[in-house]
């Protein structure tokens, strides 16, 4: 398979998973049929185009390119459709949500290395694509961002960027570059929430001083 095709259906497989963990969030919020629409784009798009604009290239491809769109839309209607089967899964959002983590980190951090960014910025971009959507999603939700919370979120998909990054550099085949890191990525994230891991937290309870 050539290597920009695999990258490219890398990247519209994020932006199905991650319109479907936005979609589900927002129908567990009673959003109406454009309010699921908007949140699904968001979530699916919002990372890519904070990406873009950093690396210059305007306009964003969440944008400019109909299928980002129409993959979105398509994940949001099959979701609605579908809801109850898809609510019947463990953790439905964080499941999406981590499918889409791993695919749109090492997506991330390939287009910035395309673009001629060293490896520091192409790991730090590869983890703002994966956050990026989860975290307006959040905000647009009134919830707390998982990224700022305890769960092991970012650090996952700066593992995989990072991976990836590596991987590129020296040169691996496509298949292991592409699919190890985002294996790595979304098993972290999967293994953290089946057992429970957590980052660090300080502090206890407010003691009202």
């Amino acid at each position: 398979m050539n290597e920009q095709l695999l990258f490219n259906l890398v990247d519209l497989a994020g932006t199905f998973a991650f319109a479907i963990s936005g979609a589900v969030a927002a129908r567990r919020r009673n959003l109406d049929l454009f309010g699921i629409l908007v949140i699904a784009y968001i979530t699916a798009c919002g990372g890519g185009i904070v990406r873009d604009l950093c690396i210059g290239a305007i306009p964003p491809a969440g944008l400019s390119d109909w299928r980002y769109l129409l993959t979105a839309v398509v994940a949001a209607l099959a979701t609605i459709v579908a809801y109850r089967q898809v609510e019947r899964l463990t953790y439905p959002v964080r499941l999406f949500d981590a499918m889409g983590l791993g695919l749109f980190a090492v997506y991330g951090a390939h287009k910035a290395l395309l673009f001629g960014d060293n490896a520091e910025v192409a790991i730090l971009l590869g983890m703002t694509t994966a956050i990026g959507g989860g975290l307006a999603r959040d905000v647009l939700l009134a919830r707390v961002p998982v990224v700022l919370q305890k769960e092991i979120y970012a650090s996952a998909a700066c593992a995989g960027a990072a991976l990836a990054v590596f991987g590129e550099r020296l040169g691996w085949p496509a298949l292991w570059a592409t699919w190890l890191p985002i294996g790595l990525c979304f098993a972290l994230r999967f293994v953290s929430l089946r057992y429970g891991w957590n980052l660090p937290r300080f502090g206890g309870k407010h003691d009202g001083s």
